[in-house]
């Protein structure tokens, strides 16, 4: 782990990537597999032990700073309300805290869809966790940061996030117990971050999928044979999705909302199309209407197949979820256009960042489709925790 700057004051040094959302987005709250890259954009968190009763907390960054009581719960969604989150999931899963003086740095842009909350949950976790006595490992942090944003927090969120920050690298992250992450193997190329410059929130995007998918569930399931009624019987996280085929909902998705049948459709052609990806990325050729044959011609052929499936994606979360806008379209055609293998928006969508896999020969040239900040990203290791 390398620090922007040496705090040797401290007890601890705890740092957690930045992530992209490669495949299956807007599935990990649904309990489907997704597919995360965690991305040399890191947040690093100093820590160690502080007045019994009492936390402190310093953004490095900012210089914002905050005083509270553990177990003091969040008024809002300021980074000092994410520390008290952290702190209030850190003692429900057993960890005592005995009071803390904490700073933060963070490299990950907030808002953009790298999931900049999440690092800082993680990093922060992690931290706290090492000085009062607790667990460090991935599975251990990732869950806590998790119950902090979902639980502590409220907000709608799946595993992706925590999950892809913890453990790193290409991760091919299962979101039902028990949960499990596989690391994938890199694929050729470079990952292109371009920032669309609108700024977005998962708080607002995910309530309403949400409502819609158990909207048209309701509707199918009141219309639906008995063996299918079953099937389609609970919430959107109750479902078991791979159990459904878009072919036998077809006769039935005419007849419920627009909306909540888009919402389904999407889910069950994403879900097909991560597989796909997941046996690309494990070495073998898979088929499907939306790879081109052309696309396996090559050493690079598993980049440019995936590729085709990033750009398939994004017409799912565009026409099926509506979460893109003009401006991402435009960036991911430019970026196509410039030589990327493929390119999805990533995140919950409605502004953010497009994610491009692109030719390390390319990726200067995809880069300069973005009119806000843009990266050129590489993969990266996940949570580090390193005693001073």
């Amino acid at each position: 782990m390398s620090p922007r700057r040496p705090y040797s004051s401290y007890e601890v040094a705890a740092s957690a990537p930045g992530r992209l959302d490669f495949l299956n987005t807007h599935q990990d709250y649904k309990g489907l597999p997704v597919v995360s890259v965690a991305v040399n954009l890191r947040t690093y968190a100093w820590a160690r032990g502080g007045a019994p009763g009492a936390c402190g907390v310093q953004s490095a960054n900012t210089g914002e700073s905050a005083e509270f009581r553990p177990g003091e719960p969040p008024r809002g969604r300021s980074f000092p309300d994410y520390v008290k989150a952290a702190v209030i999931a850190l003692g429900k899963a057993g960890v005592e805290a005995r009071g803390c003086e904490l700073l933060v740095e963070g490299e990950v842009p907030v808002g953009a869809g790298m999931a900049s909350s999440a690092a800082l949950l993680v990093a922060v976790a992690a931290a706290l966790s090492y000085i009062w006595g607790g667990r460090t490992d991935p599975a251990f942090i990732a869950e806590v940061a998790y119950a902090a944003e979902r639980e502590v927090m409220g907000i709608p969120c799946g595993r992706l996030d925590q999950y892809g920050s913890a453990f790193g690298g290409i991760a091919y992250i299962n979101t039902r117990p028990p949960y499990s992450v596989e690391g994938l193997p890199p694929v050729e190329g470079s990952f292109i971050a371009l920032d669309s410059g609108i700024r977005h929130s998962t708080a607002e995007i995910h309530p309403r999928r949400q409502a819609e998918l158990d909207e048209g569930l309701r509707a199918l399931a009141s219309i639906a044979p008995p063996g299918l009624r079953e099937r389609l019987s609970g919430r959107h996280y109750e479902i078991k999705w791979e159990e459904l085929s878009e072919e036998e909902l077809k006769p039935y998705l005419a007849k419920i909302p627009e909306a909540s049948a888009k919402r389904i459709l999407f889910t069950l052609r994403m879900h097909s199309s991560t597989l796909k990806a997941l046996e690309i990325l494990r070495g073998r050729k898979a088929e499907a209407p939306y790879i081109p044959p052309s696309a396996y011609e090559g050493p690079d052929w598993r980049a440019r197949a995936v590729g085709a499936v990033m750009t398939y994606q994004h017409a799912l979360l565009r026409d099926l979820y509506d979460v893109s806008l003009p401006e991402l379209d435009k960036i991911v055609e430019g970026a196509v256009r410039a030589g990327a293998y493929g390119a999805k928006l990533s995140g919950a969508g409605l502004g953010g960042i497009v994610m491009a896999l692109a030719p390390e020969q390319a990726a200067e040239g995809v880069k300069g489709v973005g009119e806000a900040r843009r990266w050129v990203l590489k993969i990266d290791r996940g949570l580090e925790v390193k005693a001073l």
